[in-house]
């Protein structure tokens, strides 16, 4: 169910998953009560459950930390209007079409699948605003700290042995579910995607020959794709499948998925390098932008007033 969001907003500008608002404004067409208040910026129940069923059924995370999140939200618009930092309407705009056509969808059908699962197109762009914006502060920050991965890089890319990685052939199967029919269908849709999964053997057989003349059922190839760069929301999946295997069926707005590696290989080259070097230093010390990250929405939370209604 978690779009591909990782395609959205690269973590070289990390933002990545740190990827992609100031607080979306009540809706006027729901009753909701204020939950926090953030420097003088309320939260309401609304906000939160919107967020909870982005995290569930969107992200494919625990819905627990809506709450906490949307603070977080709010706290980094705040910041970034201290810093005079913003971020153009035809940024989030674009950056909501590339979800869509990410995804395969229009953005009439990327908003309508957002609604129904329980939150809004608004909401996500409110999401992707806050991120790119958020990615900028902290990009300010290390600079002003001395975090230069570029220079890192260039010295690892001059060492004697160069990391290696694996470099996927993917495919990815969609049984797509109308939005208004979902309901209805997601359990017919579920029997017959688990059904051609089990039987998968080759990409080419499944692209030709086992899908083919099914009723809205696409199978499109996602080229060559190193390790690092795996969409989030598959990653984990797609590595713990068996080599020239397919990944669990999963549900995600668009109906029911399932991802098929058609060959695997270990690659090694100054791209590998570079890439294994920006996720491993995303996670590790004080110098990276994760690290950066979380002990500046420390700061934040320490300093500002947070009040639960």
């Amino acid at each position: 169910m978690k779009l591909g969001f990782k395609r959205l907003l690269s973590v070289g500008a990390m933002l990545l998953t740190v990827l992609l608002l100031p607080l979306a404004g009540m809706s006027s067409a729901d009753a909701s009560e204020i939950k926090y208040i953030v420097n003088g910026t309320p939260i309401t129940s609304f906000d939160i459950q919107k967020r909870a069923a982005f995290l569930s059924k969107v992200q494919q995370r625990s819905a627990k930390p809506a709450a906490d999140e949307m603070i977080d939200q709010v706290l980094y618009g705040q910041e970034m209007k201290r810093l005079n930092i913003t971020v153009a309407d035809a940024e989030v705009n674009q950056a909501y079409s590339n979800l869509a056509s990410s995804n395969g969808m229009t953005l009439k059908q990327l908003t309508s699948a957002l609604a129904s699962v329980g939150t809004s197109g608004d909401h996500v762009k409110d999401f992707i605003r806050t991120q790119i914006g958020w990615g900028r502060v902290l990009t300010a920050r290390a600079q002003a700290t001395g975090v230069n991965e570029k220079d890192a890089v260039r010295r690892m890319l001059k060492s004697a042995q160069k990391p290696s990685t694996t470099e996927y052939v993917l495919y990815q199967a969609i049984f797509v579910i109308p939005a208004r029919e979902r309901s209805k269908l997601l359990a017919k849709r579920k029997r017959e995607a688990q059904q051609i999964r089990d039987q998968f053997g080759d990409c080419e057989t499944l692209r030709n020959h086992q899908v083919k003349g099914m009723i809205d059922v696409t199978v499109r190839p996602l080229g060559r794709i190193l390790e690092p760069e795996l969409p989030p929301d598959w990653a984990d999946l797609i590595k713990a499948a068996k080599p020239a295997g397919a990944t669990k069926v999963r549900e995600t707005p668009r109906g029911i998925e399932f991802i098929a590696i058609c060959s695997s290989r270990t690659a090694s080259d100054d791209k590998v390098a570079q890439l294994v070097f920006q996720m491993e230093n995303a996670s590790s010390g004080n110098s990276s932008l994760e690290e950066l990250g979380k002990t500046y929405t420390q700061e934040l939370r320490a300093k500002s007033q947070i009040l639960k209604r």
